[in-house]
């Protein structure tokens, strides 16, 4: 069958809606993506607008509706995931503690399949010359490394986030969710009511919706 062009721009206005949609509905995290949801969203979305663009069996009708309940599945996974601790480790996991005090924890390394040169320029490119003056080496759901340095006092990661206690955080800084509610109190606030707070130098510096 000849390739109708009038159809085919038809497809590709469908297809341009549809992202345009999608980053102004999600946010534009997926410009930069962070997380797996983020990077699933572009695959999927470029293989859909790619694989049926040009093939003129399927037609602007069954290409809308597949670019629907595409842009339908995102949006429950990023619901679940700002509302749902469990769905959000499972889909996008934790961050992991690959350096302590200065010494790294081989076997979680490479358990999240970082070898040693792979570390080793994650450090470099950190500004890390030597492994002794790191206090901690966070490998991130994004593959990146957060370093903090034994100079370092600040703890760089929230103890609140979206309404929710940061779990893995608490477990790193060794307190529980009793203690952030205790916290959080102090500024007559509910875990519920904060989008972010962190916890530096000693103060919990928290932000409200």
């Amino acid at each position: 069958m000849d390739l109708s062009y009038a159809d085919l721009a038809l497809k590709f206005t469908v297809g341009f809606i549809f992202m345009v949609i999608q980053i102004n509905l999600f946010g534009k995290s997926n410009l930069a993506p962070t997380t797996a949801i983020d990077q699933l969203q572009n695959y999927v979305l470029g293989g859909i607008v790619g694989g049926m663009i040009y093939n003129q069996d399927i037609s602007l009708l069954q290409f809308t509706m597949v670019l629907l309940i595409w842009t339908l599945i995102v949006f429950i996974a990023k619901f679940l995931t700002n509302h749902n601790n469990l769905f959000k480790k499972v889909v996008q996991g934790s961050p992991v503690e690959v350096i302590t005090n200065g010494k790294i924890n081989v076997n979680t390394a490479l358990k999240m399949g970082l070898s040693a040169s792979d570390l080793a320029f994650k450090l470099r490119q950190s500004g890390v010359n030597d492994i002794r003056n790191v206090k901690r080496a966070i490998f991130e759901q994004n593959a990146q490394l957060t370093v903090v340095m034994k100079d370092e006092r600040n703890i760089r990661y929230p103890i609140v986030l979206d309404g929710k206690i940061n779990d893995d955080e608490l477990d790193i800084i060794g307190k529980d969710s009793k203690w952030v509610e205790e916290k959080l109190a102090e500024h007559d606030l509910k875990i519920s009511e904060v989008y972010l707070a962190n916890y530096i130098n000693g103060k919990v510096i928290a932000y409200t919706y």
